[in-house]
């Protein structure tokens, strides 16, 4: 994947910014930051973003590296405080889409317990709320059928554990494509076909973080976010013949 030399910014005012997250991007620096170098540079949200505004910035929630979409920044540490509530208690609206194994239900939610790590610990309520927009088959054969089956969802995160969306779609049986931790090798391996270009395959998780709704702490304003799609969704929507048009609450 191409790597930018600026990050797309949404929105910024005194108070945040907003920015598109590309794939394969790190959103914190690494505790091994002086081993790393540059290579940590190349691939890191906070390190980019602190260069290219050069202001200092402030994490306020998270993505996963491999999850693209739209993220916020706070530009001080009063005001990343005031959104880390907001976050906590869930007023900011988090939006997602993914592309899933099979044919999900038109509506569902999924409740179910995650551990706080990945490698076990403590289980932690999760909830995630889910809309199917558009099944589809390609006529792919994997396995004992001619043809495979795909979903494209909008998630609502209610919750936000680590690896929640992909780790709560794996549970119904139904993992995000390109998912290398949570998913499907075989459907991972038709679709870094269908998106090989010149030089060789490429692994995309497809999930994104589309939309962020909320209400400004500062002068209230009512603000919503979206992502842009890049050409892997796009090349995927040339595929399924269908471009989503979502409207949100």
């Amino acid at each position: 994947m191409s790597r930018p030399n600026n990050l797309r910014i949404y929105f910024q005012d005194s108070h945040l910014v907003v920015i598109e997250k590309p794939a394969g991007f790190q959103v914190h620096t690494p505790t091994d930051y002086a081993r790393e170098g540059k290579t940590v540079r190349k691939n890191n949200v906070s390190i980019l973003l602190r260069k290219q505004l050069d202001l200092e910035i402030f994490t306020v929630h998270r993505l996963d590296r491999a999850t693209s979409g739209v993220m916020m920044f706070s530009l001080t540490s009063d005001f990343a405080k005031a959104l880390q509530k907001r976050f906590h208690a869930r007023e900011v609206k988090k939006t997602y889409l993914c592309l899933v194994r099979g044919w999900t239900d038109d509506t569902g939610v999924i409740d179910q317990a995650l551990s706080k790590k990945l490698d076990g610990g403590a289980m932690v309520a999760a909830r995630t709320e889910y809309e199917t927009l558009h099944r589809f088959e390609l006529p792919h054969a994997l396995g004992k059928y001619e043809k495979v089956r795909y979903s494209l969802v909008l998630v609502k995160p209610i919750t936000g554990k680590i690896h929640q969306i992909r780790r709560h779609f794996r549970h119904i049986s139904h993992p995000i494509v390109g998912d290398t931790v949570h998913g499907d090798g075989k459907h991972n391996r038709l679709w870094r076909e269908l998106l090989r270009k010149p030089g060789g395959d490429v692994n995309y998780l497809f999930l994104k973080a589309y939309a962020l709704n909320l209400k400004h702490p500062i002068t209230g304003d009512d603000l919503e976010f979206r992502t842009q799609w890049n050409r892997y969704w796009t090349r995927m929507f040339e595929l399924i013949g269908f471009c989503p048009i979502i409207f949100l609450p």
